[in-house]
């Protein structure tokens, strides 16, 4: 073989090594705190009236912390409850002022994302932060994205606002998504958050217990809290999840949104 064709044949060597390894996923373990094996996160958007009155006092008596995503208009229907959930320790998220998603839905026309720009949605959010601030006395640091869309704009002029999440906030949570957050590659502006409204206990239990087997996070996202109906997330599905992450043996660590991403943050850092 000639020195051109040892050349060749080197260079091709080296690109499929290359691109094999890039290729490859990220295999950086996060080992949860006492050696728990997965980690689930309880969110709620909106600030509906049904999550102070029926979910806290629920998550109390577990002594479990939830993460709720606030519209300020929400909280106003029930603002001392919301003030006495701050007090037992759950977490307040940002989940903008209008609610702006795609004009598609006819509820949304009014506000539609496509009619939006970055600075607009840049204003929004900050003066949502703004007014939970003045409600309750905290800055929310999480975010979720209404509708868990991430772009405003149509057409040609359609841009991610995905970018001014992560400057703004510590996470940003999706909505409708089909798997759960590997923490040792997941972008913690857009984290995946699986629906859990209308489901019954074994589904969640099937979905935590998939997560676990690779060690990853869900983040559980719903809306109203009750009995029955249309995005609503059963009380009594959250009554056996609780008492089913309660025991040991199941190696299940609850923690609100912004402690997991905080743990997993100090965690790469170490690494």
């Amino acid at each position: 073989m000639n020195t051109s064709l040892r050349f060749l044949a080197f260079l091709l060597l080296t690109f499929g090594v290359l691109s094999h390894l890039h290729s490859q996923p990220r295999t950086t373990k996060v080992n949860w705190p006492e050696g728990k094996q997965v980690a689930v996160s309880l969110s709620f958007d909106d600030a509906r009236p049904s999550q102070v009155d029926v979910g806290t006092p629920l998550f109390n008596r577990y002594g479990v912390k939830a993460t709720f995503y606030l519209v300020p208009s929400g909280v106003e229907r029930r603002l001392e409850k919301w003030k006495e959930a701050i007090q037992a320790g759950h977490e307040m998220g940002n989940h903008s002022v209008h609610h702006p998603c795609s004009g598609n839905f006819t509820w949304a026309r009014d506000k539609a994302i496509e009619e939006y720009s970055l600075a607009q949605m840049r204003q929004e959010l900050a003066q949502a932060s703004e007014q939970i601030e003045a409600l309750l006395g905290v800055k929310p640091t999480e975010f979720a994205y209404p509708c868990g869309q991430t772009y405003v704009g149509r057409g040609e002029t359609t841009q991610s606002y995905v970018p001014v999440i992560a400057e703004l906030f510590s996470t940003g949570r999706g909505w409708l998504d089909e798997a759960p957050n590997d923490p040792a590659f997941c972008d913690m502006a857009q984290l995946m958050g699986m629906p859990m409204d209308e489901l019954d206990f074994p589904a969640v239990k099937a979905i935590i217990e998939s997560a676990k087997e690779n060690g990853h996070w869900v983040v559980l996202a719903g809306h109203d809290i009750g009995d029955s109906g249309r995005q609503t997330t059963r009380a009594v599905m959250l009554e056996q999840l609780l008492k089913y992450a309660q025991d040991p043996t199941n190696g299940i660590w609850i923690a609100p949104v912004g402690t997991v991403a905080s743990y997993i943050q100090g965690q790469r850092s170490n690494r």
